[in-house]
C-alpha cells in the first residue's frame, strides 16, 4: 500500500555544525532515532558538518531530520519564529516519563529549556497534555509532548 500523507524529511539549517550536530544527536537520541552516516563526506569524520537521523514506523515508513550548514551571512542569524516560516517542531512521546526523559538528557547535554516538563490540559490543550520545550542552538523552538488524545496506549 502506498504511503500518502506523513512527513518523509525535513532539512533544518545550522549556523554552526560543531554545536547543533551534538545537540540534535542528544535530542534524537532521546527519542529513540536512529543516526545514519552516508558515505559522504560531509557526514563522516570527526567533524561532519551534516548529520542525519530517521525514525522507522511499523508500517515500515520511516521518517528522517538532516543538519545542514546554513549559506554565508546567514550562519549568523537567529532564528526567529515569529517571522514568517517554521514557529516550532513538536515530536510526539508515547508517554510521559519518555517526555522526563527527553527533559533529562536535554538537561545533560546543556540545552536550553524554554519550559519544563508541565501539564498543560485545560482550555487550550487537550486533556493530559504533557510537553518540553526547548531551543537549539540557532533558537528553533522544539517540543515533546504526550497527548493521551491521539495516543491512547500511553501512560
Amino acid at each position: 500500500m502506498p504511503v500518502s500523507g506523513p512527513l518523509s524529511h525535513i532539512d533544518l539549517s545550522v549556523g554552526d555544525p560543531a554545536q547543533s550536530i551534538p545537540f540534535y544527536a542528544a535530542f534524537f537520541g532521546a527519542l529513540g532515532y536512529e543516526r545514519h552516516i552516508p558515505e559522504i563526506s560531509a557526514f563522516a569524520g570527526a567533524a561532519p558538518t551534516r548529520a542525519t537521523w530517521f525514525i522507522r514506523y511499523a508500517s515500515g515508513a520511516s521518517f528522517g531530520i538532516e543538519i545542514r550548514p546554513a549559506a554565508g551571512e546567514s550562519r549568523q542569524r537567529t532564528h526567529d519564529r515569529y517571522a514568517p516560516g517554521l514557529h516550532h517542531l513538536a515530536f510526539h512521546a508515547e508517554s510521559r516519563s519518555l517526555v522526563d526523559q527527553v527533559h533529562s538528557a536535554m538537561m545533560d547535554a546543556g540545552a536550553r529549556v524554554l519550559d519544563p516538563p508541565t501539564d498543560y490540559g485545560g482550555a487550550a490543550y487537550s486533556p493530559g497534555y504533557y510537553a518540553v520545550f526547548f531551543a537549539d542552538p540557532d533558537g528553533v523552538k522544539l517540543e515533546v509532548v504526550h497527548e493521551p488524545l491521539t495516543n491512547p496506549g500511553g501512560e
